[in-house]
């Protein structure tokens, strides 16, 4: 832990990037907000809403509901976006911590140790999250999400470091198309398919299956790992894209020109996706190209509204809320698996939850609403006491 005051590391999660408007520098509070406002659904606001869908009872809140759930195979609801708007976050950030490497201020080496050990740490605290110290090792599942941010991260650091912004975009394009190539005309070994994008089959399983490290469970796939090797691959591209908004935020454009650049080229990424998508399906699992692109439309407009209404317009106040969680997010990732926080909600609403006054349908609601409440107020607790977790 450390405070604010200290020198930033690479904010996976911590303090807000910084932009130098003439002598004053001005906090990037979107990007604190909108990881937050990510986050918010993973902590719990997805069962939150899902409950009050089912409280509600229409079909139309039925419909809605669906949106905070992952499509089985193909196609993209708004719960597939959380895992891919935290990684595009991730690259955001990258040139704001380590523009002074690139331009020769500071040497080279210096942000490659750093970076190394930020990505042997954050792996580290993946593989803890996941059960490493049970000592379970035949049911340790190695790969993960901490695990994939750290190696994204790590890769997309060091481009960004030897390299342009035309030859970030090129490798992404490159990482891209060389995915589609392989997907699209490697044939399947089990199949004997090239093209072969179905469930139990498909090339990326089968590598999973037979050379990732660790247990791979039912609930995390199956047939391969949703967090795999080859699929790891394409989500380096998601990081870049963010490396690649964070350079432009950074230009000396006019604030309103940067947030409808951010918002117009996400615009363009969801329709060249989607139309992808016609014969490179979109599947999260297997983190297609054409899935890159439609995520990454999204996560740039949403990057551009949030800047637009933060850090354009200055309407702040709303976003406190998100800034807290943001501030921590990767701590509250791990932190609910450690602290109680159904148990203390139960402690405090169960009699409640109990009474003629709260229905069957209503007390899912109240609790899932309880368990987000214990979790923002310890996160609030960390941030009145300007305590941070630097990976």
């Amino acid at each position: 832990m450390a405070s604010p005051d200290s020198e930033q590391p690479i904010p996976l999660d911590d303090a807000a990037p910084v932009v130098k408007v003439a002598s004053k520098p001005e906090r990037l509070l979107s990007i604190d907000a909108l990881r937050g406002f990510d986050m918010f659904w993973i902590i719990g606001g997805d069962a939150l809403v899902r409950s009050l869908c089912k409280w509600w009872g229409t079909p139309g809140a039925a419909m809605f509901g669906e949106q905070f759930e992952h499509v089985e195979w193909q196609g993209f609801r708004f719960y597939d976006l959380i895992f891919p708007l935290f990684l595009f976050l991730v690259g955001v950030v990258i040139p704001f911590s380590l523009t002074k490497y690139q331009t020769g201020e500071h040497p080279r080496s210096q942000a490659l140790q750093r970076t190394a050990r930020r990505v042997v740490l954050l792996f580290l605290l993946g593989l803890i999250n996941g059960g490493l110290l049970r000592l379970d090792f035949a049911n340790l599942r190695v790969a993960g999400v901490l695990q994939r941010i750290a190696v994204c991260y790590g890769i997309a650091a060091v481009i960004y470091l030897f390299t342009k912004t035309r030859t970030q975009a090129l490798i992404v394009a490159g990482i891209l198309i060389g995915y589609w190539a392989i997907l699209t005309f490697v044939p399947a070994p089990e199949s004997h398919k090239a093209g072969d994008f179905s469930i139990e089959t498909n090339l990326s399983g089968y590598l999973d299956r037979h050379f990732l490290p660790g247990k791979i469970f039912k609930s995390y796939y199956g047939f391969g790992d949703n967090e795999g090797l080859l699929s790891t691959i394409p989500a380096v591209a998601t990081a870049l894209l963010g490396v690649l908004a964070g350079q432009w935020l950074m230009t000396a454009r006019r604030p309103g020109a940067k947030a409808v650049g951010l918002i117009a080229s996400g615009a363009v990424s969801v329709a060249l996706g989607y139309l992808w998508g016609r014969d490179f399906p979109v599947i999260k699992i297997l983190w297609t190209s054409s899935f890159v692109l439609v995520a990454g439309g999204f996560s740039l407009m949403l990057l551009g509204l949030f800047y637009t209404i933060i850090d354009v317009w200055k309407f702040r106040a709303w976003s406190f809320f998100f800034v807290v969680i943001g501030m921590n997010a990767i701590t509250i990732y791990v932190a609910q698996n450690i602290i109680p926080f159904r148990e203390i909600a139960q402690f405090f609403l169960n009699g409640f939850a109990h009474t003629r006054y709260c229905s069957d349908l209503a007390r899912p609601a109240l609790m899932a609403a309880g368990v987000l409440a214990a979790k923002w107020l310890f996160l609030y607790h960390l941030y009145r006491t300007k305590t941070f977790l630097r990976v």
